[in-house]
């Protein structure tokens, strides 16, 4: 059985022994399945579901991190009288290779303000951004691919 799949039966079992269905109690309940099947991973031999809910856990903070920071500096040009866009279209290539580590990607991309997937090259290879704030074009290309591209890889593979 997928061990996602147990976990969130066990998620369900603790939200009907808690007696409340809620986001929170399911939450605790994933929790405490996670640490159910860890601490019975030696019955469920070598998988990957250990090793990628960290990774999940450190993506998703990381992205809200960048997230807070664009808004605040979109946020902080909107209400200084001084202009500091500096807009672009950059080239990034990508490193991330089915459609759905690309279309993720993108979206991930869009989902930051400041910045826009314009589109991708017809050889999959290139992925083209609109950004407000680009004073280094090298720079942001290397935080999108370091940074982003990167931990996806990491989560999807």
């Amino acid at each position: 059985m997928n061990l996602f799949l147990f976990n969130i039966l066990l998620a369900i079992a603790w939200m009907l022994l808690v007696g409340e269905v809620s986001a929170g109690t399911f939450t605790g309940g994933m929790i405490v399945g996670y640490l159910i099947l860890w601490l019975s991973r030696f019955a469920w031999g070598d998988t990957k579901y250990f090793r990628k809910i960290p990774l999940v856990i450190m993506f998703v903070l990381y992205f809200l991190k960048e997230l807070i920071k664009a808004n605040l500096k979109v946020a902080f040009d909107i209400v200084t009288p001084k202009d500091y866009m500096e807009p672009g279209i950059i080239a990034v290539p990508l490193d991330v290779q089915s459609d759905i580590e690309i279309t993720l990607f993108a979206n991930l991309v869009t989902l930051t303000p400041g910045t826009l997937s314009l589109d991708v090259s017809p050889d999959r290879k290139i992925l083209y951004v609109h950004a407000l704030y680009v004073t280094d074009a090298d720079g942001f290309r290397r935080e999108l691919k370091n940074g982003l591209e990167k931990r996806l890889i990491g989560v999807m593979r």
